[in-house]
């Protein structure tokens, strides 16, 4: 299936010639995480799934449907810094992930598809990073490598979107609309193997990302692993994988695009509106 979230509040299956909305099968209030997340929690996937669920669920016409982010407040961010080689050598650093860890980014910075990427500084570059995003299904704690994927419900696009300044990652990378995350979340079962996927991003239609998932330092698997031995994960968090070569910094009325495949294309836009000197930001020295 193919998942995501319209008017905010509306939970959609996206077929190749319609839409169809599902709100009504998956029982509760509107919370800010919005109706994924219900459905996750709930484990009611396999509800939708069921022969003949989605008989009697109203048709929406597709060109009158605007994506919003499918998991609009994740528990968590989890973000896999310089796990493609490639990567690491254009960052002109040695550390990959195996050194670095992982780190978090704050809910509060998701949006979703033909949103706007708010610049924070006028004069500091700003990065494109184009990513797979897993979405965690089930509670995981201390899984293995070997069942990792049994943990998981399906993948989406991601873009971590970071600041080339000195502070911490979860600091520059953390901004409220640097996480553009959608349209979909397409289940496992379509996607396949997630280790084997190009992944291929575009800034004003120019090429800037173009790989796949099979480069990765550390897989799919060994990132659940890995992340499920620091911290519990839990239904609706997303892990952001990393980002292959071709990063490359963001200006006022950009457009950016990406595309993985069997997972979808998200886009977005950029605007520099109310950026300041990065001298002039809080929190700079000692006073």
């Amino acid at each position: 299936m193919r998942l995501g979230v319209f008017d905010g509040n509306r939970l959609a299956v996206s077929t190749d010639t319609e839409v169809i909305d599902v709100t009504d099968l998956v029982p509760g209030p509107d919370t800010p995480q919005g109706p994924l997340q219900r459905l996750l929690e709930q484990d009611l996937g396999h509800v939708l799934a069921a022969p003949g669920a989605l008989r009697d669920s109203p048709r929406i016409d597709p060109e009158k449907v605007a994506w919003s982010a499918p998991l609009p407040r994740p528990h968590k961010i989890i973000g896999a810094p310089a796990n493609y080689r490639a990567h690491v050598a254009e960052m002109n650093n040695p550390n990959t992930i195996a050194e670095w860890g992982v780190f978090l980014k704050a809910a509060s910075s998701v949006i979703g598809p033909d949103e706007l990427v708010r610049l924070p500084y006028s004069d500091v570059r700003t990065d494109q990073e184009a990513e797979l995003g897993v979405v965690i299904g089930r509670r995981a704690r201390n899984v293995s490598r070997e069942e990792a994927l049994d943990y998981v419900f399906g993948y989406t696009c991601v873009l971590d979107i970071t600041i080339r300044s000195t502070e911490d990652r979860s600091t520059r990378k953390s901004f409220d609309t640097f996480t553009p995350i959608g349209p979909f979340v397409v289940t496992k079962d379509e996607v396949g193997d997630p280790d084997d996927l190009e992944l291929r991003c575009w800034v004003n239609d120019e090429s800037r990302q173009h790989s796949r998932t099979s480069l990765m330092i550390y897989s799919v698997p060994r990132l659940i692993e890995y992340a499920s031995s620091v911290m519990t994960l839990m239904p609706g968090d997303v892990i952001a994988t990393g980002t292959p070569e071709g990063v490359g910094p963001l200006a006022d009325g950009d457009r950016v695009a990406m595309e993985v495949e069997k997972v979808g294309r998200l886009e977005v836009g950029v605007t520099a509106d109310g950026a300041l000197p990065y001298a002039s930001r809080l929190g700079r020295g000692t006073n």
